[in-house]
């Protein structure tokens, strides 16, 4: 995308479908090919052509699917993984060493507080959670000289806390950290956090970014252009790069993401205001209720409040396995962000690995994941399970 055609303030719509990738030269072709090579012709020894040498290093449906990403986050450069755990990986070992210190949410996804605490913390790197709800918690978290990185989710998940991007930007830099944010539930569309102060955005792709539950995918986007070197690097070397085909899926999905996420919001607001007068539900979490914690700081650093939707029910555990077993249109599942509404037993499934420790959520919690169909089948579907 030029910036003759496409001036960088061009709006969210037009970046989503343009940015990254001028249409082809030889053909016209407006959308970008799937290169399924894994090497490139050299004309000469170190002739490359447009930089391509290996697909591990780099490939054009890849680039293109960089590009496109940087733009819709207004960072400098973005690096498109193989799932989301590959990005988070893949930054802590370009950015940190053994021996440092990380802070994480207490309410992290299941798959980060395993990384962190089962793969991270045996190379050597130390971690301690917080609320990033509470930034005095956070700075109170930080080891002066040894803390490199503070990651937070907002929202949450699976609690959808809110973190203030902008106050826990400060923090961290005021200890010479970088602040990471994992915006896969609020999506670039919702919330752009490296222009609230972030250094580092991470997504798995898989989710609202992809949005049709047919790849498996991560990225990171960065503002300042040492650490996108380091990242590079590591990129490159680790090699769990996001191969052609999903990265042409995932560019794919990102040309329709504000149209999916307005209607994501649509129901989910729709859903919660069906969840808040069902006298089996004893607690409905969304950022976008008056009575939620970060209601305003969400309101500040928000577009809208998001698809995502936890309740508790009466009954306990065996009422809320019900609820998930007794579903239709939702379907019982792992994952978030696709067109198709998904449910979900957090204790039992996505965050399984932290049971028994101070990240364990509530054994009657419910996740769901509101897609885009018709709000009065969801609505009718949630009305027989919890009946």
């Amino acid at each position: 995308m030029s910036e003759q055609q496409h001036p960088s303030k061009a709006g969210f719509e037009t970046r989503a479908i343009h940015a990254g990738y001028e249409p082809d030269p030889t053909t016209g072709a407006v959308i970008p090919p799937i290169y399924a090579t894994s090497t490139y012709k050299q004309d000469g020894v170190g002739g490359l052509r447009g930089g391509y040498e290996y697909s591990r290093s780099a490939n054009p449906t890849r680039t293109a699917l960089e590009g496109n990403l940087a733009a819709l986050e207004e960072g400098e450069r973005a690096f498109a993984f193989a799932s989301g755990l590959a990005a988070e990986d893949t930054l802590v070992r370009a950015l940190c060493r053994p021996g440092d210190h990380v802070v994480i949410p207490d309410d992290a996804y299941g798959g980060t507080f395993r990384l962190f605490d089962k793969v991270e913390r045996a190379w050597g790197l130390e971690h301690s959670p917080a609320p990033v709800s509470d930034v005095d918690a956070v700075r109170a978290a930080i080891r002066p000289g040894s803390t490199r990185l503070v990651w937070v989710e907002t929202p949450t998940n699976p609690l959808l806390t809110i973190g203030d991007i902008e106050a826990l930007a400060a923090v961290a830099h005021d200890a010479g950290a970088l602040l990471v944010v994992d915006n896969t539930f609020a999506s670039p569309y919702l919330q752009q956090p490296l222009t609230l102060g972030a250094d580092v955005v991470v997504h798995s792709t898989t989710k609202y970014c992809g949005g049709h539950s047919d790849v498996v995918g991560g990225a990171l986007v960065v503002r300042d252009l040492d650490v996108a070197e380091k990242v590079a690097f590591h990129q490159n070397a680790i090699g769990a790069v996001a191969g052609p085909f999903d990265a042409w899926l995932t560019l794919r999905g990102l040309k329709t993401l504000a149209l999916r996420m307005d209607r994501h919001c649509d129901n989910a607001e729709k859903v919660v205001d069906f969840l808040l007068d069902h006298p089996r539900v004893e607690e409905v979490v969304y950022p976008g209720l008056a009575s939620h914690p970060g209601h305003e700081i969400a309101s500040r650093q928000m577009r809208r409040y998001g698809g995502m939707v936890s309740f508790r029910v009466a009954g306990g555990v065996d009422a809320a396995l019900s609820v998930c077993e007794r579903t239709e249109v939702f379907t019982l599942g792992e994952s978030l962000g696709g067109v198709e509404s998904l449910i979900e037993h957090p204790g039992r499934m996505t965050h399984a690995s932290v049971a028994g420790t101070d990240l364990e959520v509530p054994a009657d919690l419910i996740r769901i994941s509101v897609g885009i169909e018709t709000a009065d089948d969801l609505l009718a579907d949630l009305d027989r399970a919890l009946g």
